[in-house]
């Protein structure tokens, strides 16, 4: 049975905005009083919020699927649509959120963050918002735009001040059962602990805590043990303290060579830029397991050598308790220190959106198929009003052709070579075709009917003139015959 998860992918699909509505209302003696088509509801969003009383990630595991509800549909009378309701699911402080292709998208390292996640789709407007002087009673509306739906990456990193990191079997459960109030399980076999252990330590008034790492081996950092899986719980911990097994039985390991293949590991184990390599954070050595004589002796022949080093060192026993409280209250200064070195940060609502003024940006490519040019617009806006477009009402796709011309496409689709019949495509996947037809004529093609138009007055002006010649000439004729005759009579 699985008791602790520290990674899972949510799939996540926020609400549905509503429909607007056209209707007219109809009153008695006045049976067509106006639009009165009111608004569809937006649909319902999904945020993560840090909460201390959330330890894991068990229950994201069982139920991966989330989803928020759609918001209503607009009616007439003026009724709008209801506002689907935002779905807010807690996650344990220490969540790193990633997107499906594992980029990093927020650090939820601080109690009551925020993270907007999935956004809920807008809702249609109806024919009453839409109606205006030159638009007196729209007989269309506008749809809602479908939700973002998608995965997201959840990776639960352990928040603790002080990381407990040893061979396998070095007594780090044992230590922090016999330091806290945690009860690990504790056996005499490698790899007892499968997932890191959580414990609160008192330090006189000062309160820090510990956890432990399953147990890291020669190689952990290339994948091999468990130690790669669970080093990530290391990155957020203020101080490193080596847990040195001095009763192990095991040939060719010494506690010198045990903590050279340790430091080996976490100076090859790659932490997210801007955080301080595992290898430079303050470290202490404890030489356990001195309850045993042999391990005494040989703890205390190691002693000057850890001394040599740097490395503050101390001597205990988890079994006896002999030398943790002083352990204990120098584990509770060094986190003291460290946390004053440290600067407050206030955490902030984070989202994902982006930002309102990148709205309106748009931007046109053009693809090759075969002999044919493809224009594709790409763009949070153009996409968002094809979504909300209903091509089976002509007059809803000629007030989506308005829209894109008052942004100006239709003028950088001429400057891209667009011409009328041109394939135009709306959106980066399944987007929506059309064979281009503009409001407006290019410059060119008004250039060259202007010049069909004076080329027409022309012949007619002259076609005009010789119908006239032509009738003058036949006047002079008649007239001349007729002269002629009273002449001769």
């Amino acid at each position: 049975m699985i008791t602790f998860v520290d990674q899972v992918t949510l799939h996540l699909r926020a609400g549905n905005g509503g429909d607007g509505c056209t209707s007219i209302k109809r009153e008695k003696f006045k049976p067509l009083a106006g639009p009165d088509g009111a608004d569809g509801g937006d649909g319902g969003s999904i945020t993560l919020v840090t909460d201390n009383n959330v330890t894991t990630l068990l229950d994201y595991h069982h139920r991966p699927h989330r989803v928020a509800t759609s918001g209503g549909s607009g009616a007439g009378d003026y009724r709008n649509g209801s506002k689907g309701e935002d779905l807010t699911l807690p996650v344990p402080v220490g969540t790193v959120v990633k997107d499906a292709n594992g980029k990093i998208l927020a650090d939820l390292s601080e109690p009551g963050m925020e993270l907007l996640v999935a956004e809920g789709g807008q809702g249609g407007l109806g024919n009453m918002t839409l109606a205006n002087r030159m638009r007196i009673a729209p007989n269309f509306h506008l749809l809602g735009v479908p939700g973002w739906a998608g995965d997201v990456i959840l990776e639960l990193k352990t928040v603790a001040d002080v990381a407990l990191v040893g061979f396998p079997s070095a007594g780090k459960s044992s230590l922090i059962a016999a330091m806290s109030a945690a009860r690990p399980k504790i056996a005499d076999y490698p790899f007892t602990t499968l997932h890191p252990n959580l414990g609160v330590v008192q330090a006189g008034e000062m309160r820090y805590t510990i956890a432990d790492v399953p147990g890291l081996i020669e190689g952990a950092s290339q994948g091999k043990g468990l130690g790669l899986e669970f080093l990530r719980h290391v990155e957020r911990c203020s101080a490193l303290l080596h847990v040195i097994d001095c009763a192990t039985l095991e040939p060719g390991r010494d506690p010198i060579s045990d903590l050279d293949v340790i430091l080996a590991e976490l100076a090859a184990y790659q932490v997210p830029e801007g955080q301080t390599p595992l290898i430079e954070r303050p470290q202490l050595v404890a030489l356990n397991k001195i309850d045993i004589p042999d391990a005494l002796e040989l703890a205390e022949f190691v002693k000057a050598e850890f001394e040599a080093r740097g490395y503050p060192v101390y001597l205990i026993s988890s079994a006896t308790n002999q030398g943790l409280r002083e352990l204990n209250f120098a584990l509770g200064q060094l986190v003291t220190e460290e946390r004053k070195s440290q600067t407050a940060q206030i955490a902030k609502r984070i989202s994902l959106l982006p930002p309102k003024k990148d709205d309106s940006k748009y931007e046109i490519r053009t693809e090759s198929q075969g002999e044919n040019i493809i224009y594709r617009i790409v763009g949070p806006k153009p996409e968002r009003w094809v979504a909300q477009c209903d091509f089976s009402n002509q007059d809803a796709v000629g007030y989506l052709g308005e829209r894109l011309q008052k942004i100006g496409i239709e003028d950088e689709l001429y400057k891209k070579g667009a011409k009328r019949g041109s394939t135009v495509i709306i959106g980066e996947q399944n987007g929506v075709v059309f064979d281009w037809d503009p409001l407006v004529d290019s410059v060119a093609e008004l250039v060259s009917e202007e010049r069909r138009t004076n080329q027409d007055r022309r012949q007619e002006y002259h076609q005009m003139m010789d119908q006239r010649s032509r009738g003058r000439a036949e006047r002079e004729a008649v007239r001349e015959a007729s002269v002629f005759s009273e002449d001769e009579e």
